[in-house]
């Protein structure tokens, strides 16, 4: 742990094992046992169901989510985002950093995962820093139509992936990424995309931080709008960071199918 970092402490599952200021591979050790191919989601929360502060995920986060934060993208092959949250968060050349890429080479894993945007209309700049200071080339997954009309555009900045017919086919996402080596998916939001990803059960596991922060507004929650929909996920892991809880969720299908979990 970094001298500059929060130390987290795992209150859940409680054994011996559970100790104060995990190091990196402690922490990544709390979110092992996933499947071969695997979506995983990662949000952060108020207390009182915000999922952003002055309009921004990130005025929720603190040093212990920014830790989780991390360490996430060191187990996966692919980071998933919805390209509204690409322009309100501020995206730019997605990259870990030396240490995390010297981690993930140890672990058989690319040095870097890549980044997979998921847009509906290509309505993104190509020019954008998303693209410009990408250290490995992005992925657009989009439709055959927005591929068809507008993807030659994006040509000399990202590979598209195409997945659905006149506009994204949310469930066939992770398979389409799998079948170009890319099984295990991180997904980093924003709530639109994951509301979609829960209406076709294609959500294996949520990752949420619960900030200590009150927000008030009207404000979106994880699932902006979502349609009605009930998805029962299992708390496999609780990390504590000061005040912030750091909360392991499992999709009941899909620690069912996988044999994920440490208590399943």
């Amino acid at each position: 742990m970094k001298s500059d970092e929060v130390g987290l402490r795992r209150l859940l599952p409680a054994d011996d094992r559970a100790t104060a200021d995990l190091d990196d591979d402690a922490l990544a050790a709390c979110y092992e046992n996933a499947g071969a191919s695997w979506l995983r989601v990662n949000f952060v929360s108020s207390l009182d169901g915000g999922a952003t502060r002055d309009g921004r995920s990130g005025g929720l986060s603190d040093a212990a989510d920014r830790r989780v934060f991390d360490v996430l993208r060191r187990l996966c092959d692919v980071v998933l985002v919805g390209a509204g949250t690409i322009r309100a968060e501020g995206y730019a050349g997605m990259s870990v950093d030396a240490v995390s890429a010297q981690w993930r080479t140890a672990h058989g894993l690319a040095a870097q995962p890549r980044l997979a945007i998921v847009s509906n209309r290509l309505a993104l700049d190509a020019d954008d820093a998303v693209f410009a200071d990408a250290v490995t080339r992005p992925l657009l997954i989009t439709s055959r139509k927005a591929a068809a009309d507008d993807g030659v555009r994006f040509a000399r900045v990202a590979d598209i992936v195409e997945c659905g017919a006149e506009s994204v086919d949310t469930g066939a996402i992770a398979g389409a990424l799998a079948a170009i080596g890319l099984p295990r998916v991180h997904c980093e939001g924003g709530p639109t995309l994951f509301a979609a990803l829960a209406a076709v059960d294609a959500v294996d596991e949520l990752c949420l931080t619960l900030s200590p922060l009150l927000v008030g507004g009207h404000g979106p929650r994880i699932t902006g709008g979502a349609a009605d929909l009930t998805t029962r996920m299992r708390l496999d892991t609780v990390l504590s960071g000061e005040d912030t809880l750091l909360l392991r969720y499992l999709a009941e299908r899909g620690a069912d199918r996988d044999g994920a979990g440490r208590n399943g």
